[in-house]
């Protein structure tokens, strides 16, 4: 196997999962926490995760760092097994109080992700759909490990999402305030669009847990709560944001609806969300290309270098190549080769793909001119055999009308005149009878005998009265 064609064959990989241990592995010593990183640490995470609500900040967290590692494995386990300083590192949790962390744990798997398709408007029947589906399974902790499972109809979800998002553990481990992080989970989906739909109040209370009763009160709720939520996501995270409320109705005076306006921020953590966000390039290096997740990863790793642009630019570069017949294998390897070494097409190449493509054009327009013109004349002459057949069957159908009003006399004469001509003859000899012996009824009789003297009697008729 050459080199050019498998350009990712000998070379060291450095997987996520290496990456954040090796961070880890700098940084615990010093005492700082991933927030600090000098690299990203994160995966593509589902959107249906993000629907988890009555959940705290801690808890939130420690399924964070629980579903990273499920991510980065891989192949799906039936039990994960890290050491537990990684683990508390990796959800930034500095206490060494392992008592409260059995409680963060118990929190997370209380957590459920619950799907029905029982309208809000009624009482579920026999006939709904609901399953509900516990987001965490066993957990363990014993002689400094953290062992635990997750369910295996969530694992598919973890590690190969179809919809999904940037989550960043730098960035989620930021945040101080169970409001503030819950709110940036629900919109993070939203991001690509500038804005979410209009949330219930009501439900976004629900959001990180337990509340204060004053949080019932809107003005004490967006004072105590919103605004400094509001307030650290614009501090800490990837995005900008700002909200809007409405009332119900326009009869209320009572704030029940809000609406999140959103924006990346120009920053290297946007850069890399982007990269879920630009779902075009997106659906491009997963299903044309069908690169693997380390490969997605190293892409991840380098978004401030390799923007939309030159992304785009190693896709339209590789492509050029097969089209060429000049690569044999492995395309994903031959676009992250592309990548790294920033390759694209000439402009002389350039220039030569639109002049192969201007001359296959106009080829194809020449043999599609040439096609529709056959096609007109054949329906031409489709049409005028239609009006000649028409135009015969009408002759025909006066010429026996002429016969039936015609006396018995007549008709024989007609018969005898028809029987002893040309046409006749070469008829009565096709349909092996014989021009002596047939009789009125044999030719009345068959619809096709009985059409060619038609035929035969409307021809005499015309004759007659151009020669009168």
């Amino acid at each position: 196997m050459a080199a050019e064609d498998n350009p990712e064959e000998g070379k060291p990989k450095v997987t996520p999962r290496q990456m954040a241990l090796a961070l880890f592995e700098d940084m615990f010593d010093l005492g700082l926490p991933i927030s600090e990183a000098s690299r990203e640490i994160g995966y593509q995470r589902n959107n249906f995760f993000t629907q988890v609500v009555n959940m705290g900040l801690p808890a939130r967290r420690f399924l964070d760092a629980a579903y990273f590692i499920v991510a980065q494995e891989q192949e799906a386990r039936d039990q994960y097994d890290v050491e537990l300083n990684y683990f508390k590192w990796l959800m930034r949790y500095d206490s060494r109080n392992l008592k409260h962390l059995r409680t963060i744990a118990e929190e997370a798997q209380d957590a459920k992700i619950q799907v029905t398709d029982t309208p809000l408007d009624r009482d579920p029947n026999e006939n709904d759909l609901w399953v509900s589906v516990q987001l965490m399974g066993m957990v363990g902790f014993h002689r400094g490990r953290v062992r635990f499972d997750v369910h295996p109809r969530l694992v598919p979800h973890i590690r190969d999402p179809k919809k999904s998002h940037w989550l960043s553990l730098r960035i989620s481990t930021a945040f101080t305030r169970s409001l503030a992080r819950a709110i940036y989970d629900q919109v993070l989906p939203s991001v690509p669009n500038g804005r979410t739909e209009w949330i219930r109040l009501e439900d976004m209370r629900n959001w990180p847990g337990k509340m204060g009763a004053n949080a019932a009160i809107f003005k004490y709720f967006k004072r105590d709560w919103l605004e400094p939520a509001v307030r650290e996501i614009n501090e800490v995270s990837d995005i900008e944001l700002s909200y809007e409320t409405r009332t119900e109705s326009t009869t209320s005076k009572k704030i029940d609806r809000i609406r999140f306006l959103l924006k990346r921020k120009d920053t290297a953590d946007a850069a890399l969300a982007s990269l879920a966000d630009a779902s075009h390039l997106y659906k491009i290096l997963k299903e044309e290309f069908n690169l693997s997740t380390k490969q997605f990863s190293e892409i991840s790793e380098n978004r401030e270098v390799w923007t939309d642009a030159h992304i785009q630019q190693a896709v339209e570069y590789t492509r050029f190549k097969l089209n060429r017949g000049q690569i044999k294998r492995s395309p994903a390897g031959y676009l992250m080769r592309a990548l790294r070494d920033n390759w694209k097409m000439s402009e002389a190449e350039r220039k030569m793909v639109e002049v192969q493509a201007k001359l296959l054009t106009e080829e194809t327009d020449a043999e599609v001119v040439k096609t529709e013109t056959q096609a007109s004349v054949a329906r031409t002459i489709a049409s005028r055999e239609e009006e000649v057949r028409a135009r015969m069957n009408e002759e025909s159908r006066k010429g026996r009308e002429h016969f039936n009003a015609a006396d018995a006399r007549t008709r024989k004469e007609l018969i005898r005149a028809w029987v002893t001509s040309r046409e006749g003859k070469l008829m009565l000899r096709r349909m092996k009878l014989e021009a002596a012996t047939v009789t009125e009824e044999e030719i009345v009789g068959s619809a096709e005998l009985v059409w060619y003297l038609g035929q035969f009697i409307f021809g005499r008729v015309n004759s007659s009265r151009a020669a009168a």
